[in-house]
């Protein structure tokens, strides 16, 4: 039935080969007219491969089906084995519907934000690699299959973050991203490889039957039994160790490091790292094991919850002092990604017998839906953010200003994403953030205001950053030069076409309602198996609501004029604090510290000198005395025939008395 779907794996890997090997002796177009078509067709079987699935298929007892079209072993090791396919469910297919059409729109607006780069080629090339493997990482039927394609995934970054390889700080933000998510990826392999040799198998199949190519297979439960038997930490530790490498790759508190600076690279590899595939990876991890974290370590998801809450209010206060309009919304993805980890973990364990409850659906269907609504409006907001940098040249705030005279397409779609992000009905964003704060609300009141007002930073800090390029004051001096002026069609259609579903979205599941779009993600883990109804909750809808909206009030009086006089006045009362947000409180100084003066200093220089002094000097000791027995016995072996003759009479001589005396 989904026998197509290989092509949607294949695709970008023939992309990538081919633009790998000969697209230096091709035209720019050309390079990039196959990499585009290549995802273009993607798209479209990612799209029939979704309506297929959601609405061509009666569910079973009212669960949605998981089938496995393709599944053979790579690697057997005994009773453990590598496998390689794919896997179809409903977070799978929805996250081929967010990394195919982000992709697409980033492959046709790179036509226009690329043109004229040096190593056109090769960057089509990239991105074809970069998407190939975040699908074989949504797609993989177990998790060593998913570690695979989440190192790919990390190469691509590395070669994309650090595409202006010339500059310096280009390739100084693609080590840092791969050394810290190498880090994290240390301990996620660790995890991997603890819940293999406990439970004896890799698979993802946690919750029931699943449908082969050629028939059912049933799960087994002996195989967790046995890991519980063996100890009830053991699945906890394994879950908690593969949390840390998702926390790495969807830069959570303190491995958020890296995706600040990967704002090196170009825009429209900033839109596709942030808004629909490397970020997203450490949330799509914890939802694909989640029945695991519900059934055996549901304690352990107070982690989660207190991780993504700390990241969520760091990253807020963070960007409401930068002035680089691409860090501002660096640093909303990394507050927006916390927002997932919270849903997902104040889902908590089901009664009666059941994996899930209501609330529990609740949160985990929350966190998914906002993945997906985040990954198109925050896609707009990076590419809006590049036709910005296209016009003017800069990525700073202060040279920007009244812009919305110049580039009235960028300024309203921009403006829609804005609305989006800060929770406003009728937008995407709305829905899924307010069910994540009736999630948060449910799970702990504390929580719940803690998140709630992290929502109203939000608004803040992006309508801060709206009024700061679209409204204030003109800086005449920095367009002198270089009158600002709209994009091309090529970098504007994809803004409209995210814009389009960023309201679509929006409205849909404000007069609908959020169930109908939930019920897809809470089929699938509910073991019961049974329909549920999940409404609004009116009363927290409002307040936020509210409180977003008196947010944007704050930030249109004291941001929208030409004149900032409170801004100024905050400044002058809090420069410290200021500074310190700026700084990013520090986290890249306490960093170096921590490496260069704790690790390297106390830990590696040590360690070093045991390496060279003990290890080497006991081996080295070694072999001088062996070349210096080989030269004290060097004469024995002269090849004088006499010389051999006198020793060998003498031997004879001395057995023979020994044995006369014996």
């Amino acid at each position: 039935m989904f026998g197509y779907t290989i092509f949607i794996m294949l695709l970008p890997l023939l992309s990538f080969i081919v633009l790998g090997l000969a697209g230096m002796k091709m035209q720019h177009k050309v390079a990039g007219l196959i990499g585009t078509c290549s995802l273009g067709m993607v798209t479209i079987l990612s799209y029939i491969t979704a309506f297929q699935y959601f609405f061509g298929l009666d569910r079973v007892n009212g669960v949605y089906q998981t089938f496995v079209p393709y599944n053979f072993t790579w690697l057997p090791l005994g009773n453990l084995h590598f496998d390689l396919g794919i896997l179809l469910d409903p977070i799978s297919v929805m996250m081929l519907i967010v990394i195919s059409t982000v992709s697409l729109m980033v492959h046709i607006y790179s036509f226009g934000y690329m043109h004229g780069e040096k190593g056109f080629q090769r960057y089509y090339a990239f991105l074809s690699l970069f998407t190939m493997s975040m699908l074989g990482l949504v797609l993989a039927t177990n998790i060593f299959q998913m570690y695979m394609f989440w190192e790919l995934v990390g190469v691509s970054s590395y070669l994309l973050i650090g595409f202006y390889y010339p500059l310096k700080p280009a390739i100084a933000a693609s080590k840092k991203a791969f050394i810290v998510t190498r880090f994290a990826d240390m301990f996620f392999l660790v995890g991997i490889l603890t819940f293999g040799y406990f439970v004896d198998s890799f698979s993802f199949n946690f919750a029931g039957d699943i449908v082969m190519g050629q028939g059912t297979t049933p799960f087994i439960e002996g195989n967790l039994a046995k890991a519980v038997a063996a100890g009830g930490f053991i699945i906890p530790t394994a879950l908690v160790l593969m949390f840390i490498g998702g926390a790495g790759k969807s830069a959570m508190f303190p491995l958020h490091i890296w995706l600040p600076d990967a704002m090196e690279g170009p825009t429209p590899v900033s839109a596709l790292i942030h808004a629909a595939t490397m970020v997203v990876a450490g949330v799509f991890q914890i939802a694909r094991m989640f029945p695991l974290w519900i059934e055996y370590a549901p304690q352990a998801m107070s982690i989660v919850v207190w991780v993504g809450v700390i990241t969520a209010f760091y990253a807020a206060a963070v960007a409401c002092a930068q002035s680089d309009i691409k860090r501002v919304l660096a640093f909303s993805t990394i507050s927006q990604i916390a927002f997932m980890m919270v849903a997902l973990g104040v889902s908590l364990p089901g009664h009666h017998g059941a994996i899930l409850d209501n609330h529990a659906q609740l949160g985990y269907m929350a966190g998914m839906f906002h993945l997906f609504t985040h990954a198109m409006f925050k896609a707009c907001l990076f590419l809006g953010a590049g036709c910005i940098i296209h016009a003017v040249h800069s990525n700073e705030m202060a040279l920007m200003g009244g812009l919305r005279k110049y580039m009235p397409i960028t300024h309203i779609t921009f403006l829609i994403s804005c609305l989006a992000i800060a929770g406003i009905p009728f937008f995407s964003g709305f829905s899924s953030k307010d069910e994540i704060i009736t999630a948060c609300m449910e799970y702990s009141p504390v929580v719940g205001w803690i998140m709630t007002g992290i929502a109203a930073m939000t608004a803040f800090y992006m309508f801060r950053l709206y009024y700061g390029i679209f409204w204030g004051t003109e800086n005449k001096e920095a367009h002198a030069h270089h009158t600002p002026h709209e994009a091309p069609l090529t970098m504007t259609i994809p803004l409209i076409v995210l814009t389009v579903i960023t309201v679509g979205v929006g409205v849909y599941t404000t007069i609908a309602g959020f169930a109908e779009w939930g019920g897809s993600f809470g089929s699938f883990v509910s073991a019961a198996g049974t329909d549920y109804t999940i409404h609004f909750n009116m009363q927290i809808a409002a307040t936020s609501t509210v409180i977003a909206i008196l947010s944007i009030c704050l930030a249109t009086y004291i941001y929208k004029g030409e004149q900032q006089p409170i801004a100024d006045r905050l400044y002058a009362t809090f420069p410290k604090l200021h500074r310190a947000a700026y700084k990013r409180f520090y986290q890249d100084e306490i960093w170096q510290y921590v490496t260069h003066r704790i690790i390297f200093r106390l830990v590696s220089t040590p360690i070093a000198w045991f390496d060279r002094h003990v290890v080497d000097g006991t081996f080295n000791f070694l072999a001088w005395g062996a070349n210096e027995a080989g030269e004290s016995i060097r004469s024995w072996q002269s090849g004088d025939v006499r010389q051999y003759a006198v020793w060998f009479i003498t031997g004879s001589v001395a057995l023979t008395l020994i044995l006369l005396c014996i």
